[in-house]
């Protein structure tokens, strides 16, 4: 099994980020649209605001996956004793 690139991670969260925002920006302009042509009397601001709220959760969504560490699952912790450490003898509580 091949090792992935740094670059082709990059480039897949790129892909993701743009795919994800893009979705989010034509969710929020549709109901934008339902809202303004239902509610609002069509009136241009809901779609102005579906857009923009669209627009800020993909860049919201992007910012997180850009600034997430690499996340390791580790299925069996060993904890070593330091070297030199003398383990304690347990007490009794009295």
């Amino acid at each position: 099994m091949a090792a992935s690139r740094s670059e082709d991670i990059l480039g897949q969260k790129w892909d993701r980020c743009v795919a994800d925002t893009l979705i989010k920006i034509g969710g929020g302009l549709t109901l934008g649209v339902v809202f303004s042509a239902i509610v609002f009397k069509r009136r241009p601001w809901p779609l102005v605001f579906g857009l923009g709220f669209g627009a800020g959760m993909g860049y919201a969504n992007c910012q997180h996956e850009f600034n997430e560490p690499f996340l390791v699952k580790a299925d069996k912790v060993i904890v070593k004793p330091k070297a030199g450490a003398v383990p304690e003898a347990p007490t009794e509580a009295q």
